[in-house]
């Protein structure tokens, strides 16, 4: 009996963590981070103590409940370093980053305060530190303005989200025109090369 009743308690808090993780998600894609615990325990219909038993701090649930996000995001700074040439392994990172965050509302929700705190869990952090060494890489060819800064990109993905374009191949169009145009202005020495096609973008109210 006792065996039983264990395994329904195992049970039971498997269910609760999925359901907080999932509650989480849909909180900090909507509202950003700064949500209450309290508010992803209401959501996700469990105590709050329920939420810190499984995640004693929030970054902890972050970092959980965007993991997917983090994996990506750490797989295309891996690349962008990886790469030969830091300025090109710069502009891999900043294409594939605009065209994901231009797809993918998880993935903007997870971008939005990058440069926050260099402590948010050691994969973040990690990826973080990716980010900055490509950058003084990049800088140190002389190929990537000495000003550039990490917040420069940060306000890139911001800019890059207000790109509201249908259907989403002409969405991904136009991101992919955008970040050449970012790339120029981050470029040292602009190389006035060919854009991409441009794309119709419709005035609407703000």
């Amino acid at each position: 009996m006792r065996g039983v009743t264990a395994e329904v308690r195992r049970t039971d808090a498997a269910h609760n963590r999925v359901r907080i993780l999932a509650a989480a998600r849909v909180a900090f894609t909507v509202r950003g981070y700064s949500v209450p615990m309290r508010e992803i325990a209401r959501q996700a219909e469990v105590s709050v103590a329920t939420v810190y038993r499984h995640f004693p701090a929030k970054d902890a649930l972050i970092a959980e409940a965007f993991a997917e996000e983090l994996a990506l995001c750490s797989s295309i700074v891996e690349e962008g370093l990886s790469a030969a040439d830091p300025w090109q392994g710069f502009v891999l990172v900043l294409e594939k980053l605009t065209e994901v965050h231009a797809r993918e509302q998880g993935f903007r929700a997870f971008v939005a305060q990058l440069p926050r705190r260099l402590d948010f869990a050691a994969d973040r952090a990690r990826t973080l530190r990716l980010l900055l060494e490509l950058i003084r890489r990049a800088k140190d060819t002389g190929q990537l303005r000495a000003d550039f800064v990490l917040e420069d990109l940060v306000l890139a993905l911001v800019a890059n989200e207000g790109i509201q374009v249908e259907p989403a191949s002409a969405r991904v169009a136009a991101v992919r025109r955008f970040t050449a145009l970012l790339l120029q202005s981050f470029r040292a020495h602009p190389d006035a090369g060919p854009l991409p096609p441009a794309v119709r973008v419709p005035l609407t109210r703000a």
